[in-house]
């Protein structure tokens, strides 16, 4: 699962203080919540994020990807035209992204560029993601259609498909304001349908249900006023299927339009996070937390957590099978073990936290195999074990492209001789995982 977050965030142009001109403070919880969401993007380290935009360019029937290597914008619509991002594209995301919606028959790609410069509802999450995240990175951008929700909803798992096919980290985020109509005083007329849509998509968010956004009927969107809702559709097909962790940081609307901001991550990566940050604050292992997806609660399976600082590993500490209650208590207890008890590594500090990003790897139970045939690197992780010597390596791990490396580093990891292995005296087992990111 490629995709290491997801977050819904507004676009309105007072949130800078140029711009706002103390206006601002007026949606200081936003603000706040803006700067929380940066923060966790920095700490996730993606290296693509995907931005959903309701003003970039838009068709009936087609969705837009902007094309090109880089793109930049300002706010001279708005009277500033000294405010200037600049952005990088990943070229090679959107092609796979065109192609993979190619062979879904869904209309998504480069054609009918109509206008380079970047949009403000584009800008605006940019801005606030570079104050916090200094690292290099790339964005894809993506405009909004006329089209069904459902096709939405599509080209979103299609987005998540491409970003696994390409091997990239990335974060999606959906800009959009809400209802428009939440008073006189906003930039359209009150309609009744503005209050209950914010309160029906904001109860969508905070539980993680976005899903249910598909349900709501383009009649209702409309008279709502809302300019967000196929922006999150988007965003629910990139998170379909994912145990979330769900958080609405935020809800305002003091101009009469709806300001949401929230954020969704991973339900395991997020427990393995947890885990490790209360163990180094408390000394004990994190008590089992409330509203966690099922799976994680009635499950049971081996579950192996790995650290990463600065692209290396920094531990990683797993268990083939289950052997806790549930898989939840199953990451908790890894989470630390692979943050403390590693050999290979030095313990790890409270002040590393926000520059290691975390994967869970679920395993499926091991099968036994009898050839070396019956691997892929990319499919199936390999165990070799010769009496009470067992090593392990798990599948899709950077720089291991042959069946051959992978034998070989288990080999090594179990102590167990290249002369011994080639005897016969092994017993070979591959298993599959999914990977949590």
């Amino acid at each position: 699962m490629p995709v290491a977050g997801a977050f819904v965030v507004p676009h309105p142009p007072l949130i800078f203080p140029e711009i706002g001109h103390g206006e601002q403070f007026r949606i200081q919880k936003t603000i706040d919540s803006y700067r929380e969401v940066a923060k966790r993007i920095a700490i996730m380290q993606p290296e693509t994020i995907v931005i959903i935009s309701p003003h970039s360019i838009m068709y009936r029937d087609y969705f837009h990807i902007s094309p090109g290597v880089h793109a930049s914008g300002n706010f001279s619509r708005y009277g500033y035209p000294g405010i200037i991002l600049e952005a990088d594209y990943d070229e090679a995301l959107v092609k796979v992204i065109e192609q993979e919606a190619q062979g879904n028959k869904l209309p998504a790609g480069t054609e009918g560029e109509r206008e380079k410069e970047l949009d403000h509802a584009t800008m605006i999450p940019l801005r606030f993601i570079k104050e916090a995240y200094l690292k290099k990175f790339k964005i894809v951008r993506i405009g909004l259609s006329g089209l069904a929700l459902s096709e939405h909803y599509r080209l979103g798992q299609t987005i998540r498909a491409a970003a696994e096919k390409a091997g990239r980290r990335i974060v999606v985020v959906a800009s959009g304001d809400l209802s428009h109509r939440l008073s006189d005083s906003g930039p359209y007329e009150y309609a009744k349908e503005g209050p209950e849509y914010d309160r029906r998509i904001t109860e969508i968010l905070a539980k993680g249900e976005l899903s249910k956004a598909l349900e709501f009927s383009e009649d209702f969107c409309e008279k709502a006023g809302e300019c967000g809702h196929r922006s999150i559709s988007i965003m629910a097909g990139c998170m379909a299927g994912i145990p979330l962790e769900a958080e609405l940081l935020s809800y305002e609307g003091p101009f009469g339009v709806g300001y949401a901001v929230a954020a969704f991550q991973d339900a395991y990566v997020s427990l393995a996070r947890q885990s490790l940050k209360y163990y180094l604050k408390k000394g004990n292992n994190l008590p089992l937390p409330d509203g966690l997806p099922e799976e994680l609660l009635k499950k049971k399976a081996g579950a192996f957590v790995s650290l990463k600082k600065y692209g290396n590993l920094r531990g990683c500490i797993g268990t083939i099978q289950g052997t806790k209650n549930c898989v939840a208590e199953e990451v908790i207890e890894n989470a630390v073990s692979a943050g403390l008890w590693d050999p290979r590594f030095p313990q790890v500090e409270a002040t590393e936290l926000d520059n290691i990003i975390c994967t869970v790897d679920i395993l499926s139970v091991p099968e036994p195999i009898t050839s070396i045939e019956e691997l892929d690197v990319n499919k199936y992780g390999v165990i070799i074990s010769m009496g009470d010597r067992r090593g392990l390596l798990l599948p899709k791990l950077e720089g291991v492209e042959m069946v051959e490396e992978q034998i070989n580093i288990a080999l090594k990891k179990a102590g167990i001789e290249e002369e011994d292995y080639r005897d016969g005296k092994c017993i070979l087992e591959r298993f599959e995982v999914v990977r949590h990111y």
